[in-house]
């Protein structure tokens, strides 16, 4: 046994190896929470953690060689360009690969009190990071937490680090005590200050602009630019990212619309796009944009007025629901794509944006609703397709009728597209040389993307113009903020096709997902994080003089609605409260069932616990007088369980004496021999004696 670790009280060192292992796990979880992990990355990390949870609590035990460290961390080093050239594609993943590499390699070999401060710097790193990376309200958690183990971590770190050194205790050592914890009390407090100053207000409101610079490709969500590859939207999808929160100012709450993005009409057998110097430059004045030509020959259906407010992973595409005719928006200009999609300068994408619209839901479906036709060169881009399997073809013609009008054959396809094929997230394990013959004839199931390409591509061949949109979904609203909120797994692609009399008329010929329907209880708790998050950023990382304001103006007119309160609204405020909390009941019975769970078992558990660590300490050796105490303290609860209980007033040997079963008794003079010889002796070897009498009385 090593000499220092034996002066550090076993208590002490474990309660310090836990708090240094809750700093690593509220920095990790911290970085996770900002999506910036991958997935590999984030296990092989989690797996560390878990692996040195299980040394610290002594229920595995394994020692990796020093050259067995270096040879590994050799070899990391020499995999580095590898992995930068052809597995993440990126200089900073494949750095953040390395750094979470070696730090869980420094984790899994920690034993000196340098290796323990390596792994405090790592920690404090990794929170450091995610404060650059998170605006979320979930790093405010993590802070407290990580603030809560730096502290148990400081303050036990002293305590053993006292333990450590060889002094003599006298008089005369006690009168630096309170200097030396003053002075720690203040270090902390100022070090508490300084850091969640920084971290909880300054970083995250300026690194990101900071961090975009560098790594601008981080806050991109790619699929609505005007190149997309086919999926992309796929991999969008299995994303559960905020996106987008939308209000209506109608009353209505939720709008049941697509958020229309970018339309993209040319196809080249694996990608849309639209091809470059087609834009038109729209001036916005006074922060308002007027759009005269999208109404023109439109049958109007309901209006719509709503405020959307982009996240930061957005790209530079705005999304509207159905034909926007005024868009209110703080931005110089606003360039408008050839499919009708708008799109903000490059300077303004990424950073969050915030935007209303007022415009209305067409009647796609009413006989007249266009007398304009398209251009001649629009017409021919709109039917050209590539060079694509002839099956494709003759598949559309089996799928409709000939004399049918356009409209019809349209439905018609849309009807069997998602009447013959299967739906599913998964993406395909290697490209293949023709993706749309794939999904038709071999596979005959994808994602969106596969069945709006299909329909498009098809209708092409028919002689019917069409395009392929990409956007989304119409979200969830969400009843607590009056929001609705748009996912990334809300991505979708849907077509339009051009029907004379009709204009650009909607077909979404993807069936519905029922794999993503998920439970009320977790929609209930996604829904009420959101909640937290939105105010977290209304109220703290965009607080101004605004927000002030507002907040003054509900104080105040709370205060007069508190004056004139009647007993009747009271008892209306009540019922809404408890329907309230009967429609999330399910929220709070389940945690409150679990710390129920954990007040009636948690000791006995830890008992337990304790006793399995201690076993296994005394099968390596590592045998001390205390132990002693503890074998025989466990022997009488053994006892009291059935039915002996040991008077105060007896001596272990005289206990053992008034026994009146013979058996047990026997057991126990045995017991209490062993313990006199090892508490009072010294005697390790007595150890094997009186576990074994221990483990006999326990079968008994």
């Amino acid at each position: 046994m090593n000499p220092s670790a034996a002066a550090v009280p076993g208590v002490v060192h474990r309660f310090f190896e836990y708090s240094v292992l809750g700093m690593l796990a509220a920095g990790y979880f911290a970085v996770l929470g900002s999506g910036f992990l991958d997935g590999p990355t984030a296990i092989v990390a989690l797996a560390g953690l878990i692996t040195r949870l299980l040394l610290v609590a002594e229920v595995i035990e394994f020692t990796i060689p020093p050259r067995v460290v270096a040879a590994i961390a050799i070899l990391y080093l020499g995999f580095f360009p590898l992995d930068f050239y052809y597995i993440s594609g990126s200089f900073l993943a494949a750095t953040v690969h390395m750094v979470f590499f070696l730090a869980v390699l420094k984790l899994l070999t920690a034993k000196s009190a340098r290796d323990s401060a390596s792994l405090k710097a790592i920690a404090g790193l990794e929170l450091v990071a995610a404060a650059v990376l998170s605006t979320g309200f979930s790093f405010l958690l993590y802070l407290a937490i990580f603030v809560l183990f730096a502290i148990a971590a400081l303050a036990s770190g002293e305590v053993r680090r006292a333990s450590k050194a060889q002094v003599v205790v006298s008089r005369s050592s006690l009168t630096a005590f309170p200097r030396r914890l003053g002075t720690l009390s203040a270090l902390l407090f100022v070090g508490i200050i300084v850091m969640t100053t920084g971290l909880f207000v300054v970083l995250p409101r300026t690194a990101q602009a900071a961090f975009e610079r560098f790594v601008p490709q981080r806050y991109r969500l790619s699929g609505f630019s005007n190149v997309v590859s086919l999926g992309e939207i796929g991999k969008i999808q299995q994303s559960s990212a905020t996106v987008m929160h939308v209000r209506s100012f109608q009353g209505e709450g939720f709008l049941p619309v697509k958020w229309r993005g970018s339309a993209l009409a040319e196809f080249d057998g694996k990608r849309w796009f639209n091809a470059p110097g087609q834009d038109q430059t729209l001036r916005v004045e006074d922060q308002i944009l007027r759009v005269r030509s999208a109404t023109e020959g439109a049958s109007r259906g309901p209006n719509v007025i709503y405020q959307v407010h982009l996240e930061p992973i957005v790209s530079d595409t705005l999304f509207f629901a159905g034909t926007v005719e005024t868009i209110r928006i703080g931005v110089p200009f606003l360039r408008y794509s050839r499919g009708g999609g708008f799109h903000v300068p490059p300077r303004f994408g990424g950073r969050g944006l915030n935007y209303s619209a007022y415009g209305f839901l067409p009647n796609e479906w009413a006989e007249g609703r266009y007398t304009a036709s398209l251009p001649p060169g629009a017409m021919r881009g709109l039917l050209s397709v590539p060079n694509l399997d002839p099956r494709i073809a003759d598949l559309a013609r089996e799928m409709t009728r000939d004399g049918e009008p356009p409209a019809e054959k349209a439905r018609m396809l849309e009807t069997r597209l998602r009447h013959d094929y299967g739906y599913t997230l998964e993406l395909l394990s290697k490209p293949v040389d023709d993706p749309l013959a794939h999904f038709l004839f071999v596979r005959k199931r994808g994602h969106c993307e596969y069945f709006a390409s299909s329909m498009a591509v098809m209708l092409r061949t028919l002689g019917i113009p069409s395009r392929v949109v990409t956007g989304f979904q119409s979200g969830v609203f969400n009843p607590m903020t009056g929001w609705q909120v748009v996912r990334a797994s809300d991505a979708h692609s849907w077509v339009e096709a051009w029907i004379d009399g009709r204009g650009w008329t909607t077909f979404d010929p993807t069936p519905y997902d029922t794999t993503r329907s998920g439970t009320e209880v977790l929609t209930r708790l996604a829904l009420f994080t959101d909640t937290l998050s939105q105010y977290w950023q209304d109220w703290v990382m965009t607080y101004d003089m605004g927000h002030q304001a507002a907040l003054f103006t509900r104080m105040q007119n709370a205060g007069r609605h508190f004056r004139t309160l009647d007993p009747a609204a009271l008892w209306r405020a009540l019922e809404r409260g408890m329907r309230l909390g009967w429609r999330y009941a399910v929220l709070i019975v389940i945690p409150l069932f679990l710390l129920g769970i954990a007040l009636l078992f948690g000791s006995a558990l830890r008992k337990h616990w304790k006793r399995r660590a201690h076993a296994r300490k005394l099968e390596r050796g590592e045998t001390e007088k205390s132990d002693a105490t503890i074998l025989y303290q466990e022997m009488l609860e053994l006892l009291e369980k059935r039915g002996f209980q040991k008077p105060p007033w007896l001596t272990p040997v005289e206990f053992a004496r008034v026994l009146r079963a013979p058996q047990i008794a026997a057991l126990v003079e045995e017991a209490t021999a062993a313990y006199n010889e090892l508490r009072f002796g010294g005697h390790r070897e007595a150890v094997p004696r009186m576990t074994r009498a221990l483990e006999q009385i326990r079968q008994l």
